[in-house]
């Protein structure tokens, strides 16, 4: 039998997951929408006052579309660390689910399908939200919504490899601390990198969220030539990362 996961089979375990959001989405919405909208308005609107235009942008205008990046970033970290441990450890759904015909590579997929869901979801909410108050330049920004799915997959399949290696719950601490939260305050949503020290500039350059934030600020004013680059390099490392939450999530299973 291959052990390449089947498209219907993972479906399956995202039409699991979505059924289940359906009937707790008000609490996730709140973990998820809401803090970013007071970023915006905290730092968009009390810190804009003070800060003079970024390349031409009034404050709240620069870092609106990085906080659709951040949004659908965290979305999708959220979704497949806490929720994916969650269901494997404690509620026992991938037993469940493994004692179907589905494979482990079936469930794997289905786990990144749905992170690049809520990655989609929660990153379109903070386009219409931003859109309707203005800050949104061009239609153009609608372009931002499968490359949501893409960055999505990514942080997903980052997310996933952390997952198989991590002892316990709390662990998920160091994730955060030490990686998610540099990413979000160093990927060029609140200033350019390019006032950063030169190696600190270079490691962000090596972040997802920092091409993702070039992405939807490009696109929210209109423009995309210039960031074709960050579009190429967002789908390499999709399909760079790809092999590795099905290898070590089945390492994981397995024992």
């Amino acid at each position: 039998m291959s052990n390449r996961p089947k498209i219907k089979r993972a479906f399956r375990v995202w039409q699991r997951h979505l059924t289940v959001y359906t009937k707790l989405y008000k609490s996730s919405f709140a973990l998820n929408f809401v803090e970013p909208v007071l970023y915006l308005a905290a730092l968009g609107l009390g810190l804009g006052a003070f800060v003079n235009k970024i390349h031409g942008l009034p404050y709240i205008n620069f870092i609106a579309p990085g906080i659709i990046a951040s949004s659908s970033m965290f979305a999708a970290v959220y979704e497949c660390t806490y929720g994916t441990f969650v269901r494997m450890t404690f509620q026992k759904t991938f037993d469940a689910i493994l004692a179907t015909p589905l494979t482990i590579n079936d469930l794997v997929a289905g786990e990144l399908m749905w992170g690049a869901t809520k990655s989609i979801v929660f990153g379109t909410i903070i386009i219409l939200v931003i859109s309707l108050f203005g800050l949104v330049a061009s239609p153009l920004v609608l372009g931002v919504i499968p490359m949501l799915f893409i960055s999505g997959l990514i942080f997903s399949e980052i997310s996933l490899v952390f997952v198989a290696k991590v002892p316990g719950i709390d662990s998920f601490n160091y994730f955060y601390t030490l990686l998610m939260t540099p990413m979000f305050l160093f990927s060029g949503i609140f200033f350019p990198i390019d006032t950063l020290p030169p190696l600190v500039a270079k490691i962000a350059f090596l972040t997802p969220l920092y091409h993702l934030v070039n992405i939807c600020r490009a696109f929210a004013m209109g423009e995309f030539t210039i960031v074709v680059a960050d579009i190429v390099w967002l789908l390499a490392v999709a399909a760079l990362l790809a092999v590795y939450p099905f290898r070590l999530m089945r390492k994981r299973i397995i024992k």
